[in-house]
């Protein structure tokens, strides 16, 4: 495996970094339960992330993108409601699942602690389908510091269109071969390789529940397969024993229930 000439790693945001299906299932679960109602909420929240994906990949190949991913999601939500005789569910309610929800997703815990040592090495941008307010909020709610965020809603172009990964890598000031694109789906890294990006797999064998991931297994041209965050930053040679402070990373961490405190100050229960 050669990163040498890598500069910037591009993360795929939404299953790759953060756990979409248990906030998905978690909120329906929970709005179900007001109304006494009991459903595949698992399954509802696999099919709200399929047709919401299939609502935004390819976006703005013929025609300039009429919407966002956090409209896909009320705009799927809405359909699947009516399919499941969920009416009883308010617009109120709804919001709370395709906004509130998401706009609080946990990352998955490998994650956190490696993304600053990482960043000691490489640029690491979100390079995302996601909206710029669902990076932002969940960014703000998990204590991530991106370098920077790279939402197809400011391309026009969405992934997996070529376009998408040639602007990402422009907007970073590098050639596509200086990119490294890190995400849990061949659909996206086989897409970014044609683009002339490196590619690393990180297999999420729980990103879609118990119905397991569509693609579990990585195509072998990837040039890194691992099974986790740690194992990827020992793949690009990155030391997790230790971490020199990014530039302009500030001192802060995060403390019990998702408050900000500097390293030091006392957190008020």
């Amino acid at each position: 495996m050669e990163f040498g000439d890598v500069k910037a790693l591009a993360f795929d945001t939404g299953g790759t970094i953060l756990d979409w299906h248990t906030g998905f299932t978690t909120a329906l679960t929970e709005t179900g339960k007001r109304y006494r109602v009991d459903k595949n909420w698992g399954g509802i929240a696999n099919e709200l992330r399929r047709r919401s994906l299939q609502k935004m990949l390819n976006l703005g190949e013929h025609a300039p993108p009429q919407y966002n991913f956090d409209d896909a999601h009320r705009m799927v939500l809405d359909e699947l409601c009516a399919e499941n005789d969920l009416a009883c569910i308010t617009d109120s309610e709804r919001r709370s699942i395709w906004w509130d929800a998401v706009h609080s997703l946990a990352t998955w815990p490998d994650f956190p602690a490696v993304l600053p040592k990482l960043r000691d090495r490489f640029i690491c941008a979100s390079f995302t389908i996601l909206s710029f307010r669902i990076v932002i909020d969940t960014a703000r709610a998990n204590g991530l510091s991106w370098d920077a965020v790279i939402s197809c809603e400011a391309i026009g172009k969405y992934k997996v269109l070529p376009e998408a990964y040639a602007s990402a890598a422009r907007y970073l000031q590098l050639e596509p071969e200086q990119c490294c694109m890190v995400a849990c789906h061949n659909f996206d890294l086989d897409a970014a390789k044609a683009a002339g990006f490196k590619t690393a797999f990180v297999r999420r064998p729980d990103e879609w529940g118990e119905q397991g991931p569509p693609d579990p297994e990585p195509n072998p041209q990837h040039d890194a397969i691992v099974d986790n965050f740690p194992g990827l930053a020992q793949a690009l040679g990155v030391d997790l024993a230790t971490h020199q402070p990014a530039a302009g990373e500030d001192d802060r961490v995060v403390a019990p229930h998702g408050r900000v405190r500097e390293q030091g100050a006392n957190v008020n229960p």
